[in-house]
């Protein structure tokens, strides 16, 4: 999640690039080889965490820092190699944002790993056919900001002199990785410090490099609300309301959990009336739009309709969905896909479970009556929405710098694919690991998105409680404040959120002390910051994958 930056006037000073110096050989290897990196650790991240910090600030940093060890010089390179990079991360999101939902629910011997590829599949293709075809009229003819996009750009203007930002990234990444390693393996160091007995409540600060990371990453007024949230739902609701006798334990936990869920939805809501609606409209039907706007000019349509015809049939061969059902899928994913380009455009916030759950509910009322079946429904629409979200960011930052779209396209499609095997491992080594049991409120793996999935699939715990939060968390973002964040406080484990602040805190200090303008051509001090906090979250999260993968061994080795 992030902030909005202000609109950019000028573009990036390209001297350096040519419009076909984008894909490389070169580019290509670091990008295949960054992608199975990030898309890893962000599926763990996601879990573990209930969120997913934009990664395209940390891959385009490593990008150019990477090819440029390598004598490569030019900003379009170093773009489409983050692309590539970064287009995984995406796809893990919206699997580990919907799916880990069955497993919740008991049904984890319902869902193959084969499954789980189709439905990744599917949404990458129909994510990447969508993008296409509306990139010209969402990045180059309309106002929209791309906060994201534009903090790219900017980020590899800055970057170009490089220094020791790959030094920077390697240790903080090797220091996070050594403490996960001391902590969950050895055991030499506690996952949790000053914990208090407190009744239904978690209190205690989680030892966690990554959680300090994304307080850091996310910052300021979004962590006070997070924060906020925790303190109303584990000091209000739960220990308050039952010490004041006001209900039971039990009553509290479930007050609490739907609250939280209905405030993350609301939020998400919330972005479809404040700024998806109003405009949606206009970014589609624009008067004068010139015969160079088809989608030819990002990617040959003959290949776009094999690429529609091959996620159509993914979702009527493949999960035995109808054709109605597959119909509507497509329709609505469109139109959903539009929606958060819309809200990445305007916000840098992507609510792509959210866009799942409109289109698993209409899915439903066609007469869907399979859960496991509505769960994947919501899968494929939030790894479209994801990746659309994603690509395009990118096309703005390409818009920036000069960088070809169809080139930038490409480098989505190869790093989506692999995305897709890449995410679909990752989750399958965590379920085989950790067992079903593991996902969950409270558990160790939070997977507070799919939970929302879950629930509405199965059934609401507290229902009042939710349409209050629902209700909260719309006029709240209406409002131009991040009920997400209120909805994540309320919803995690209290020592999740009493973690984060630390981290923001450190941002605090760290930007006061220093602060100072950006020297021409060098990274400035947030630069370094992100670098940074973006090595200790990595390091950790991409330890954490691989000791689930070393546990699947073993285990299946003893």
């Amino acid at each position: 999640m992030a902030g909005k930056h202000g609109k950019v006037t000028t573009k990036v000073d390209t001297s350096t690039n040519a419009p076909s110096d984008g894909l490389s050989l070169a580019g290509i290897i670091i990008g295949v080889i960054g992608c199975v990196i990030i898309t890893a650790s962000s599926v763990y991240t996601a879990l573990k965490m209930g969120a997913l910090p934009w990664p395209t600030i940390f891959t385009s940093i490593t990008a150019l820092v990477l090819l440029r060890a390598c004598g490569h010089r030019s900003l379009n390179e170093a773009n489409v190699t983050q692309i590539i990079m970064s287009a995984g991360s995406m796809v893990a999101g919206g699997l580990a944002f919907t799916i880990p939902g069955i497993w919740m629910l008991g049904m984890a011997d319902q869902v193959s790993w084969v499954q789980m590829l189709v439905v990744a599949l599917a949404g990458t293709l129909l994510g990447l056919v969508c993008t296409a075809l509306i990139r010209r009229r969402l990045v180059e003819e309309s106002d929209l900001e791309y906060p994201i996009g534009v903090a790219a750009a900017q980020t590899l203007e800055a970057s170009q002199a490089g220094g020791a930002t790959g030094l920077k990234l390697a240790l903080s990444m090797l220091f996070a990785g050594a403490w996960s390693v001391a902590r969950d393996v050895l055991g030499l160091i506690p996952a949790m410090l000053c914990q208090l007995p407190i009744p239904g409540v978690a209190f205690g600060l989680y030892n966690s490099p990554m959680m300090l990371s994304v307080g850091f990453l996310v910052g300021g007024a979004a962590v006070a609300f997070w924060f906020a949230g925790a303190l109303v739902a584990n000091m209000g609701i739960i220990w308050g309301g039952t010490t004041a006798g006001l209900w039971d334990l039990a009553t509290a936990q479930a007050i609490v959990s739907s609250l939280g869920m209905g405030l993350m939805m609301g939020s998400g809501l919330g972005v479809v009336v404040r700024d998806v609606i109003p405009k949606a409209f206009g970014y589609l039907t624009g008067k004068g739009a010139s015969s160079d706007t088809k989608a030819a000019r990002t990617a040959n349509p003959l290949v776009l309709l094999v690429l529609a015809a091959g996620s159509a049939a993914l979702l009527y061969l493949g999960l035995g969905l109808s054709w109605q059902a597959t119909a509507v899928i497509l329709a609505l994913g469109f139109v959903t896909t539009i929606m958060s380009a819309q809200s990445v455009g305007q916000t840098g916030i992507d609510p792509m479970e959210i866009f799942g759950l409109i289109v698993l509910l209409a899915i439903a009322a066609l007469g869907e009556r399979s859960q496991v079946r509505l769960f994947f429904v919501a899968g494929v629409i939030a790894v479209a929405c994801g990746l659309g979200g994603d690509v395009m960011s990118d096309f703005k930052t390409g818009q920036l710098i000069g960088t070809n779209p169809r080139q930038m396209w490409w480098g989505q499609v190869i790093g989506a694919l692999l995305g897709t095997v890449v995410s679909v491992a990752v989750m399958v080594a965590l379920l085989g690991a950790y067992g079903p049991g593991a996902f969950g409120p409270g558990q160790q793996f939070v997977s507070a998105q799919a939970s929302v999935v879950a629930t509405m699939v199965s059934g609401i715990p507290n229902v009042p409680a939710f349409a209050a939060g629902i209700v909260a968390g719309i006029a709240l973002h209406c409002l131009g404040l991040p009920s997400m964040m209120l909805g994540l406080g309320v919803y995690l484990p209290f020592y999740m959120s009493l973690s984060a602040p630390i981290g923001a805190a450190v941002k605090l200090v760290y930007d006061k002390l220093a602060g100072g303008k950006a020297r021409s051509g060098e990274l400035d001090h947030n630069d370094t910051g992100i670098v940074v906090a973006s090595g200790l979250l990595g390091g950790e999260s991409i330890v954490g994958v691989i000791i689930a993968l070393v546990t699947v061994v073993t285990g299946l080795l003893g």
